[in-house]
């Protein structure tokens, strides 16, 4: 392998089967050797800017068209009927620039494996399901099918040029800071699916999110709603280095294209399978329909199942900001506590209210089990071997405590994650922290680097003596614009999610 897609084993499917893959949501790719270092750093110089003018020249030029397609045509209008005459026309053109936009970015071998059901059979299969999505590539399956309307956020309106490409398909936007998106949504789903005009298909990434290929994580019943059959189609990037994979943990969108582009060429395959009949049971219950789609597309592609979601994503980003420990798997822990019955119990809320003693700080996996109550089985094995310190083999008690408190009050303000943090890391036992002890709580759960931390404690340490409480941190805290997220809570988890 030229690079490596790096990842840990012993996450949980729903069925409580190891799945091969822990967290879908990291992607790290290296340049592991030297050749491969001296190659890239050769095509980009020679092959890059070729590639890079040829697509913006392309891009420019179908945007050129999308602009006088949409020309006199309000939003309303994008939404209220399909486009006919010389603007339906003008979508093939532009959808044949968008192919040589595909060439020119070095996707040769765009493999199409079964049949996609033609837009005058559109209404047998007014859906089209693609997964897994795990990257802005998969816009290549856009173009290969034809520029169907696209289930998308709505900011992707906004991105210069490649917004009127997309207004083009007359998409479905998702406005997910809007309380009746989710609703909205799946009502233009619905009126589309159903509509007796020649709308195109609609196209729905039904994950929500990227993720790395490595299994199918929740789909979302926004699509499935209409009791229509669906279309789902796989797709995958079968090169030896993966390039594309656009995750929440690992290279950033210029990376990624930078490495493709300066790829000889790069390999992508789509496979369209059998148009998927919903039974009445399924059209009742649109998230079993998603699941039993779900089913189907992950024994295609050879993955297992995990019921992750954009919300877990979300509590993972959170996680990391914070600097929580273990935060790229605690989506992973949540699970793991909840198998072993700690997230009914509080018992970690109860033992991070008390002060941690020096002999309680650092624990073997059996002292670990023991501590929570729980059986030393694989599961806390498990849970140990996210928070071993390698260097020694033991856990720092404190830093799995204050993962399973943030677990417990992701909603809550972070003023009492705080709190908790001081007692935890009070290695006094005195209620004071001192400039080491306020150092790691600033940095595990505030997010702050060391000297930032170094200059909060100074400041908000009036007296000082050197040490402060949470009252005074917190007293401190108030008046000041940088920590006003201390004492904001949560409420998003009320909100209804877009589909």
């Amino acid at each position: 392998m030229n690079g490596k897609l790096h990842s840990e084993t012993g996450a949980f499917s729903a069925d409580n089967m190891r799945a091969e893959i822990l967290n879908p949501f990291v992607h790290k790719l290296e340049l592991d050797n030297t050749f491969d270092k001296i190659k890239t750093a050769i095509f980009t110089v020679i092959l890059l800017p070729f590639r890079v003018v040829v697509i913006c020249h392309l891009i420019v030029a179908a945007w050129v068209l999308a602009c006088i397609g949409l020309y006199g045509l309000s939003e309303d209008d994008l939404r209220r009927k399909p486009m006919t005459g010389w603007r339906s026309k003008l979508r093939i053109s532009i959808l044949s620039l968008m192919r040589l936009v595909v060439i020119a970015a070095g996707f040769h071998r765009v493999r199409v494996i079964g049949r996609q059901h033609v837009p005058s059979n559109s209404r047998e299969a007014p859906v089209i399901v693609i997964a897994p999505h795990s990257t802005f590539f998969d816009a290549i399956a856009i173009v290969c099918l034809g520029a169907p309307s696209v289930v998308a956020k709505a900011d992707t309106a906004r991105l210069p040029f490649i917004g009127q490409l997309i207004n083009y398909t007359q998409p479905v936007y998702v406005w997910r800071d809007d309380p009746n998106s989710r609703q909205n949504t799946i009502k233009e789903i619905i009126e589309r699916a159903t509509s007796k005009e020649d709308w195109p298909q609609v196209l729905i990434f039904p994950e929500g999110t990227c993720t790395n290929r490595s299994c199918l994580i929740t789909f979302k019943p926004g699509g499935f709603y209409p009791g229509v059959p669906v279309q789902p189609v796989t797709i995958r990037y079968p090169n030896a280095r993966d390039t594309v994979t656009w995750t929440w943990e690992g290279p950033g969108a210029l990376k990624l294209l930078w490495l493709t582009l300066t790829q000889v060429h790069s390999s992508c395959e789509i496979e369209f399978l059998p148009v998927y009949y919903p039974n009445e049971d399924e059209k009742r219950d649109p998230k079993l329909y998603a699941r039993n789609v779900r089913d189907v597309m992950a024994k295609a592609l050879g993955v297992p199942v995990l019921d992750y979601t954009y919300d877990d994503c979300r509590l993972i980003a959170k996680a990391k900001h914070l600097g929580i420990p273990g935060a790229a798997n605690v989506r992973e822990v949540q699970e793991l506590r909840a198998q072993l019955g700690l997230e009914r119990s509080q018992l970690e809320l109860h033992l991070a209210g008390q002060k941690v003693g020096d002999r309680s700080r650092w624990l073997s996996p059996q002292e670990f089990a023991q501590r929570l109550g729980v059986p030393f089985d694989h599961r806390s094995q498990r849970l140990f071997d996210i928070f071993v310190q390698r260097s020694s083999g033991l856990m720092y008690f404190p830093d799995y405590l204050l993962c399973a408190v943030f677990l417990c009050l992701q909603h809550a303000p972070l003023s009492q994650l705080v709190s908790y943090a001081f007692k935890l890391y009070d290695s006094s036992r005195s209620g004071r922290l001192n400039m080491g002890n306020f150092e790691e709580v600033a940095s595990k759960c505030l997010g702050l680097c060391q000297e930032d931390a170094h200059n909060t404690f100074r400041q908000a340490d009036l007296h000082e003596r050197g040490y402060l409480t949470y009252d005074e941190f917190i007293s401190y805290a108030q008046k000041r614009s940088e920590f006003t997220q201390l004492f904001a809570s949560d409420t998003s988890h009320h909100k209804p999610k877009a589909q």
